[in-house]
Formats: C-alpha cells, structure tokens, sequence
C-alpha cells in the first residue's frame, strides 16, 4: 500500500471509527493492524490523532486537573511564608500546623479551608511557589582569614557529630564589611547547638580576642543549658590563648575543623545564612549605633521567634547508590520542642519558654523583627571606603607625573612612562 492509499485508508477509517458503537471499533482496530501492520496501542493513536480528509494529526488537547487546594488557601500558604521568613516547603507545612491558633484568628478560617491548609503537600507548596523563590536566591561570601597559633594544641574534628545532649556547639564569624575590608567594621559571632539546633547571635567591632570572648560569656547566660564543647573554623578569632584558656578553666572541649573545609561545620554554615546573612544582607556596618541595634535585635526578638516558632529539620540518613545520593530528614520541629523531648538543660527556663510562646502571636513577632531590621539596614555604610593601596598608588601616581612634568621643563621635550611586559619604559617625543 502506498502512501497516497494509506492516506485515504485512514480517512475513511477514521470517519467510521469516531463514528461506531464500542464493540464496532474493536472490529475496526483489527482491520487496521491487519492492513496496516501497526501495533494495536500505536493504531489506537494513530486513529484518534488523525484529522478527518486532511491527513494531519489532531492537536493534543490537555486535560487539566481541577485544582484541590482554592485561590484563598494558597494566599494564606504565602502570606505565612512570607511572614515566616520564606523557609522550606518541609519546614512551612510544620509551621503552618505550629501556627494555627495564629492564623484562625488573622485570617478568618472557614473548617473546609483549615482542613485543606493542613493537608497540603510540601511539592505542592514548592510548585505554587516556585517562581517567587528564584528572586530570593543569593551567594555568600566569606572573609575568615587562618589562624597560625596552638593549632597543634587544639584537636581537629571532622566526623560525624551524634551527640544526644544539648550543649555542644558550632560556631563562626560572619562578617560585615560590604564592599571594603579595611579599618574596623562588625561582625556576627554566630552559634549553633547540634543537639536541639538552637541558635544564638550576638554582634561583635572587629575580630578582637577579648569581644569574641565576652560576647560567648554573655551568650552561655542565655542558653537554656549550659555548654560542654565548642566547634570552630580555623580563623585567628578563634584559635587564641584567650579561648583556649577559657575552655580549659570551664573544663569544656575546644575542637576545630580542618583548614579551608566548611564541610566539617555544616551546621553552623548553615546557620550563617538562615540566621545572619539573610536577614542583615552584605551591606557594611562598622558604627556603634549599628552595634547596639544588631545585638537588640538579636538578644530579644530574634532569638525567640528562631527558637521557638521556626522548625527545623536534621539529616537523619544519607543513602548511597553509585554516584547518586539520597538524604533523609526528620521530622521538622523547633529547637524548643527539641529539647522539650530531650528533658535536658535548665527545666524551669524551658518551662518560661514554652508558656511564653503560647502567649505569643508569631505574626506580631515577625512584625517586630521586620521593624528592627529596618532600624539596622538604615544604619548601613553606603559608600565605599578606598583602601590603603589604593589610596597608595593613587599618591605614586601623582607624584610620577610631577616628576615627568619637571623633567620635560628642563628638557624642552615631552618625557612619558609606556607600560610594556618587560616593565615601564621611559620615552622621549618632541611634538
């Protein structure tokens, strides 16, 4: 059969086909195979895509699902995500459950909406929201330098952290600098707990031993249990006498990673972005009313709308097959309900806690935390400060064309400096 006969074999099959009862079109699918030799499945597609005496294929007509979760569930999912800080979709289903009471109120819940809120998948959170997350993507961006003293004294830990207590704790320095590295600027003495993942911040001038270490001292006070080790990076603010003899009189575990290894402080790297970097971004800040704005900002609102009304989840298990690797999670919760479970640390602040964030609206929290940070970016250092080398060559510079200025005085011609690769070259031009 050639292909002009098989053209109008189709049409006129087709036209029976759409036409016939079910039992006809059995009939009518074997006599296509048959003639045709076509496989039974790809008959049926053929005879269902073919347009009637045009011999094209139809255009695919999509069947679209109708929609479980309404318009008015899905703007309560992203006003919450956005009041809570735009976390994970595992995360958001938590919060979304912790938050409840809240959000009745706020929003006004019909029983159906509830249920569909509570309902709802993290893959559909992520789809509804996959566009407004490409815009809050950014990089960071370090500045921790390697310090050179007691390295050999401090032992270096990269395995696996499993500890069952809360107490041992990550921590790092973020910095604050902008675009300028030079002269005095801000940094974020960041910590971690790996147990419960609580987390504590507190902004320090400079990466002076002393302010590090009084800004830990005022950090352990706030913990709701006392700590039994430290972990840091390698960085001079960290590896000091000062340190070192702070843990040995305290009897805690002072380890460290490797060098130029992030891996081994995942936590708390982490942590720099969730906690410090994303809030406070890159702009620099190295004034004192930036300082006492940071630390209120951290010590009060901060701590406790991360600790008590933000879920986290823990890698529980990494599968292994070939090349390809699948990460486990827990369940997410907050560091509150961590160490509720733990029944470890300091019972009656835990206690406080827990009462504290039932009296609490998590919106009225987040709102305040917003109106701080508005205080801190006004209080950021626009401009950006020349450094020292620049300012240097600069001077050179000067000085060297009011030398070949003089020269060319003295000797009636025009003397230059051309930069070649061997080095400058000095030349002579009488024009």
């Amino acid at each position: 059969m050639d292909l002009e006969s098989r053209k109008a074999y189709m049409d006129a099959i087709s036209e029976r086909y759409h036409k016939a009862s079910k039992e006809s079109k059995t009939r009518i699918l074997n006599e296509l195979c048959e003639v045709c030799g076509y496989n039974r499945k790809y008959a049926i597609w053929r005879i269902n895509h073919w347009r009637m005496n045009q011999g094209e294929p139809l255009p695919r007509k999509r069947r679209r699902r109708q929609k479980t979760y309404p318009g008015e569930v899905m703007k309560i999912v992203e006003k919450v995500w956005a009041a809570a800080d735009y976390p994970w979709s595992a995360r958001l289903k938590e919060i979304l459950r912790l938050w409840l009471p809240w959000i009745r109120d706020r929003f006004g819940l019909q029983p159906a909406q509830e249920k569909k809120l509570l309902g709802i998948s993290p893959s559909t959170i992520d789809r509804s929201l996959r566009a407004k997350k490409r815009r809050l993507r950014r990089r960071i961006y370090g500045r921790t330098k390697p310090g050179t003293l007691l390295r050999h004294q401090i032992e270096v830990r990269c395995e696996h952290w499993d500890v069952k207590h809360p107490g041992y704790l990550e921590l790092d320095l973020v910095s604050h600098s902008g675009e300028c590295a030079e002269g005095e600027f801000i940094h974020t003495l960041n910590l971690t707990d790996i147990a419960s993942t609580w987390d504590e911040s507190r902004a320090v001038m400079g990466k002076g031993e002393q302010g590090i270490l009084q800004a830990l001292e005022e950090i352990s006070q706030a913990l709701p249990f006392p700590i039994l080790g430290i972990d840091s990076d390698n960085g001079s603010e960290f590896i000091n006498w000062h340190l070192k003899t702070y843990c040995d009189e305290r009897d805690l575990q002072f380890t460290r990673s490797r060098p130029y290894k992030k891996d081994d402080n995942a936590h708390i790297e982490q942590k720099n972005w969730t906690h410090v970097r994303k809030l406070i971004g890159w702009d620099r800040y190295d004034s004192l009313q930036a300082l006492a704005a940071m630390n209120d900002l951290y010590a009060h609102e901060l701590r406790l709308y991360m600790n008590l009304f933000q879920p986290s989840v823990k890698l529980v298990q990494t599968i292994r097959k070939g090349s390809r690797r699948t990460r486990r999670y827990d369940q997410p919760r907050t560091p509150l309900d961590r160490l509720l479970d733990l029944k470890t640390g300091n019972l009656h602040r835990l206690e406080e806690l827990s009462r504290l964030r039932q009296q609490t609206d998590p919106f009225e929290l987040a709102a305040r935390v917003q109106q701080k940070l508005e205080t801190v970016w006004s209080l950021r250092h626009l401009r950006p400060q020349p450094s020292r080398s620049k300012l240097a060559h600069q001077k050179l510079k000067a000085s060297e064309q009011e030398v070949l200025r003089s020269l060319s005085k003295i000797f009636g011609v025009n003397v230059y400096v051309r930069t070649t690769r061997g080095g400058p070259l000095v030349g002579v031009s009488h024009g």
